[in-house]
């Protein structure tokens, strides 16, 4: 090979390595949703382009006593909707839970529960103040979609940051 075809070869290479090492970090096929009030950001993929977001709220039941089955803790829950979704054709929502760390220390103690599983919601993450979980059973019913949520969120798609 001569010097004239290796110095375009090297360029290429190095063009190539490039893109690769910045990629990852500049990718313009995600999505961010940020939450400043309660601290954390959840990557989407472009194809959620559009996607909505709902406020509810969870509720914990009392157990055992006079406050079994009571409703003794509440808090928010966000639903990530994806922009394809109709009244016809819901599609999987991507839920998320918001305990304080108290609310979420209390669960594990068994103090109340929530929803009829026999298993309570899993750990996303934690900052300084919260705790952000998945309801066990979200996608019980297999909606439209269900595989892809499971996908964006095999890829640990929620960040906490620290709040004040």
């Amino acid at each position: 090979m001569s010097s004239d075809t290796a110095i375009p070869i090297l360029l290429v290479l190095a063009v190539i390595s490039f893109g690769m090492i910045f990629g990852e970090h500049n990718n313009q096929e995600s999505l961010e949703y940020i939450n400043s009030e309660f601290g954390f950001t959840f990557e989407l993929p472009s194809t959620w382009q559009g996607y909505g977001v709902l406020e509810t709220v969870w509720e914990g039941h009392g157990v055992g006593g006079e406050l079994q089955g009571k409703i003794v803790e509440t808090g928010p829950k966000i639903l990530l909707r994806h922009p394809l979704w109709t009244a016809e054709v819901p599609r999987q929502d991507i839920p998320i839970m918001i305990f304080t760390l108290e609310q979420w220390e209390s669960m594990q103690q068994g103090k109340f529960h929530i929803g009829a599983a026999p298993i309570g919601p899993s750990m996303l993450g934690l900052n300084n103040r919260y705790v952000f979980a998945l309801p066990a059973r979200y996608n019980f019913a297999f909606p439209v979609g269900y595989e892809e949520v499971e996908q964006i969120l095999a890829a640990d798609p929620l960040h906490p940051f620290e709040t004040h």
